[in-house]
């Protein structure tokens, strides 16, 4: 049965809004754990605009599920990761201007960067997942340079503006989650995903992990973070059991 990690980015988001001390992102992991959440998910950025390296220390301390770390493959990040041990670390591409990561990784392209990087990350004992598109190409690659996992990045499924476009992006992911499994690689998805369109994609049973943000984050500001949590991991998790597709 998939798993859900939860993004708090944006309860980060709320307070640099006035660069103050609330709302904590610390004290919402703990609510969003309470609530039934298998994870907490954050992404300490290089121009640092929500999670902020204190938060990252302090979850690590504080975190009873599981952590996972998402940042840019750079030897900053790197150094960051080695210090603090989360329990993974997500590699993903980052651009100053973007307002959220708008695709995954090429590792084709970046494969003797990240397979370094991969390694340094492994050595030091954290599991290591590659934030990719839905592209075969880009499956094997990440295996190829080391990596224990890939996430499939369902943005433009989640994005898609009818049902046709909507059809052709899930497929495209089920070949990659096709391909991932065959392949013996862990398999995350996320990106996007709301109370809505998770339906569909949560019964996909190869899918270990979904690591989903700021539909949670923004429902939570009219039920309150609990009941938001809880919600989706009903979806996610129930979803599941009901209809397992076979690859």
């Amino acid at each position: 049965m998939a798993r859900l990690s939860v993004n708090i980015d944006h309860i980060a988001t709320l307070r640099q809004a006035r660069l103050g001390k609330e709302p904590d992102p610390v004290t919402a992991a703990f609510i969003v754990e309470l609530a039934g959440a298998d994870g907490i998910t954050v992404h300490l950025r290089e121009d640092r605009r929500h999670i902020q390296d204190r938060d990252v220390r302090l979850l690590r301390e504080t975190v009873k599920t599981k952590l996972n770390l998402e940042m840019a493959a750079i030897d900053e990040m790197i150094n960051i990761a080695m210090e603090v041990k989360p329990d993974m670390v997500t590699l993903v591409p980052e651009k100053r201007a973007e307002l959220t990561t708008e695709g995954g990784l090429d590792v084709i392209i970046n494969k003797e960067t990240l397979s370094k990087q991969v390694s340094i990350l492994k050595d030091g004992g954290i599991t290591v997942s590659l934030f990719i598109n839905s592209e075969i190409d880009q499956v094997k690659a990440a295996l190829r340079i080391g990596a224990d996992y890939v996430e499939i990045h369902t943005g433009r499924y989640a994005d898609a503006v009818n049902k046709e476009e909507e059809e052709i992006e899930f497929g495209r992911i089920l070949d990659a989650i096709k391909a991932a499994s065959k392949l013996r690689l862990g398999i995350n998805a996320g990106h996007g995903l709301n109370y809505i369109n998770i339906k569909k994609i949560s019964k996909i049973s190869e899918i270990e992990e979904f690591s989903i943000g700021h539909s949670i984050i923004a429902r939570s500001a009219l039920v309150g973070l609990d009941r938001a949590v809880r919600e989706m991991v009903e979806l996610v998790k129930v979803n599941q059991a009901v209809l397992k597709q076979p690859l």
